[in-house]
């Protein structure tokens, strides 16, 4: 289809291409390029025009004819650019004096000082280079965001203050939503900073926000959240643990569970438990300010690398088996170990591990057994199914949790879990679980001694925590020595408690669990048939529960 373009003198005239009217031959340039698109006018610029003096072909299209070809006037509609999003701002500066204008955090980092080179001139603009303005230094402060946390960097000589407290020279500061940044002196407010990425901080206890200032959430659990936070004198890291009471049913089961908690947390002082620094509650929740473990969760650092190595498993565990000592010795009992509740103090192997969340855990009277099911379901010990209601249970469900984890550890994957077929109760009640030859053949036949000693169904003859601190897997002078060292770098550990030697019986009870059955013993039944893909039957241990005590 083509689109045809009147004279100027006769709109509704048509000519063909082999009858030019003399007009058209006269036609300004002005007005020729008025019938073209804006891309033809630029070629036509390009290479002049030809028209008046050299000849024209039918198919090309010419300043003289008054009809252009189809190829000229088909519209070509482009496609928009999407303009890019203009860019947030992270925090607002505004200003508390006369002289100071607003200013929104754009990019990652802001100079303010005197001299001309900053981000942000600290001066007058009604009288520049008053005397006023020469308690500033040149190179100020500087506010600065690092991920999700905002830094202010004191670099003068008369000092930058933070709600009050002088930052130092070369020294810095968080800064949190409300901070009120004063120059030179303490009284001189000259900044209000709102952060515009963070939650109000209103609603927390005055004696925590004074003390300490909360940022970005860092964890969830159970009973609440956890939330990075930084001391105000000194910007050392923390975590606050706050538990809503509006996540239970009943403000005294929340009372009772942070209470617990509370109270274990003051009572323990072991290098791999999680220590309490301080305790706040308002009406609605609790907030429970625990030392700051940088390497996050042992669940997250066994899903990265899929199987720990042994020498690595064996530092952490090593570790987990001397902050359960010290539980039990003390009458706690944990009921849920398991790897997110193992925190790391670093990305490192070598590395000091804590022992965490003890909402599950109960402070045990003497002889007192637990008639309650709670913990994480694939780390529960057999006889929480079986007796919890009638005769209890003990310490040895935390041993139980321990050969789990250690077993998730030198694995990579849980003994008990869905996809083997039956459910995970009667997997744990049957002490029913494979070693698969493709994920234990380089570990040693001792590593998997510890484990089936812990997973034992009876808990009368499952291995200690004692008796696990004394086999020969842990007898690693060079581990112990980097364990020890991790736990006290000061050199002030106290000498380990004596151990009960193992008895008889638990040795005699273990010793079916130490063969690895590459053949199952005639007659007997497999829970699950599972062959690796060099076609070896893996090995089963499977032991039932013992009768209940009469």
């Amino acid at each position: 289809m083509s689109e045809e373009v009147p004279n100027e003198g006769d709109p509704g005239q048509s000519t063909q291409p082999g009858s030019q009217p003399e007009s058209s031959q006269t036609q300004s340039p002005s007005q020729a390029q008025s019938t073209l698109s804006p891309s033809q006018v630029k070629s036509q610029s390009q290479t002049g025009s030809s028209s008046s003096s050299g000849p024209t072909s039918a198919s090309q299209s010419s300043s003289g004819s008054g009809t252009l070809s189809s190829m000229d006037t088909i519209p070509v509609t482009l496609a928009s650019v999407p303009e890019e999003p203009e860019p947030q701002p992270w925090g607002r500066l505004l200003p508390m004096v006369r002289g100071f204008r607003s200013l929104d955090c754009i990019d990652d980092q802001y100079l303010f000082g005197r001299g001309i080179k900053s981000n942000y001139v600290l001066d007058d603009p009604d009288e520049p280079g008053s005397t006023r303005s020469k308690i500033y230094s040149k190179r100020h402060f500087r506010i600065y965001r690092d991920g999700n946390e905002v830094f202010v960097d004191d670099y003068s000589n008369n000092g930058t203050f933070v709600d009050g407290i002088l930052i130092g020279k070369d020294k810095k500061l968080p800064l949190v939503n409300n901070a009120v940044l004063a120059l030179a002196e303490q009284r001189n407010k000259v900044f209000v900073f709102i952060d515009l990425m963070s939650d109000d901080q209103s609603n927390l206890p005055k004696e925590l926000q004074e003390k300490y200032l909360l940022t970005r959430r860092i964890g969830t659990g159970v009973c609440g959240e956890v939330k990075l936070a930084f001391e105000r004198g000194s910007c050392k890291k923390f975590a606050v643990k706050v538990i809503n009471k509006s996540n239970f049913k009943s403000e005294g089961t929340a009372t009772r569970n942070a209470q617990t908690e509370i109270e274990i947390l003051q009572r323990i002082n072991h290098p791999c438990l999680m220590k309490t620094e301080d305790f706040y509650q308002t009406e609605d929740s609790y907030y429970i300010v625990l030392e700051l473990m940088e390497g996050g969760e042992l669940f997250q650092r066994v899903k990265c690398q899929q199987q720990l190595k042994e020498p690595v498993a064996k530092l952490y565990f090593y570790q987990m088996l001397c902050a359960v000592q010290y539980l039990h010795s003390n009458g706690i009992i944990h009921r849920d170990l398991k790897p997110e509740n193992i925190l790391l103090s670093s990305q490192e192997d070598k590395c000091l591990i804590k022992v965490t969340d003890f909402n599950q855990s109960r402070i045990l009277e003497q002889a007192v057994l637990m008639r309650t099911l709670c913990g994480t379901p694939s780390y529960l010990a057999p006889e929480v199914f079986t007796h919890a209601s009638t005769t209890g249970y003990s310490l040895a469900v935390d041993a139980w949790s321990l050969g789990v984890l250690l077993f998730v550890c030198l694995g990579g994957y849980p003994p008990f879990h869905e996809d083997f077929g039956r459910s995970v109760t009667d997997q744990i009640i049957q002490g029913e679980f494979v070693m698969k030859p493709s994920r234990w053949k380089h570990v040693s036949a001792q590593a998997k001694d510890v484990v089936r000693k812990l997973l034992v169904v009876d808990p009368s003859k499952r291995m200690t925590i004692d008796e696990a601190l004394q086999h020969p897997w842990l007898q690693d002078n060079e581990m112990v020595e980097t364990a020890q060292r991790l736990m006290y770098p000061d050199g002030d550990a106290p000498p380990p408690p004596a151990a009960d030697p193992p008895t008889t019986s638990t040795a005699t009870a273990a010793s079916p669990m130490e063969m690895e059955s590459e053949t199952a013993p005639s007659g007997r039944k497999r829970g699950r048939d599972d062959e690796d893909e060099d076609g070896h039957r893996p090995a089963k241990r499977s032991q039932m529960q013992p009768r209940a005590p009469m």
